[in-house]
């Protein structure tokens, strides 16, 4: 009976420090901090995208802009590359169908990311569009815009 209860305690503790270990992200929602700013326009920001830079190919670095899911979260991620020694700072631009703008900070290690919170859908296969824009700043004193995509919301189905 003994080893029955050690076990038991044994499993718990094991399943409690499994639970404590792993990794979550929540979704971040950009709020006015020190490195973050958030700005609403009153005519709206603009959901038209632009060219962006190339970077030189020894410098380049990479950054994934995730499809838009359906609760209008937008998964951000720094891939790295060759160029990410060099990197100071990445900048996340969002902005929203409803106009407002919200800006954030992504880390500079490979697989940091960022969830920014879209525009969700009203229910049709295709929604509202939202704008991403990444600028990538090295230590060089460059500033390259490396990513300007819409995103559109999807529903599950």
């Amino acid at each position: 009976m003994q080893s029955r209860i050690s076990l038991i305690i044994i499993i718990c503790a094991a399943i409690a420090i499994a639970g404590c270990m792993g990794t979550q992200n929540p979704p971040v929602t950009p709020t006015p901090t020190s490195g973050t700013s958030t700005t609403t326009s009153p005519t709206g920001g603009s959901l038209v995208p632009s060219p962006t830079d190339t970077m030189p190919a020894n410098s380049a670095v990479s950054v994934t802009v995730g499809e838009k899911e359906y609760t209008g979260n937008i998964l951000v991620t720094f891939d790295g590359g060759k160029g990410q020694i060099n990197v100071q700072r990445i900048d996340v631009k969002l902005t929203r169908f409803d106009g407002s703008v919200y800006s954030t900070t992504l880390g500079k290690n490979k697989g940091d990311e960022v969830v920014l919170e879209g525009t969700r859908g009203e229910g049709g296969s295709r929604g509202q569009p939202d704008r991403i824009e990444v600028w990538v700043a090295m230590n060089n004193g460059q500033t390259y815009k490396i990513i300007d995509v819409l995103r559109e919301y999807r529903t599950r189905g």
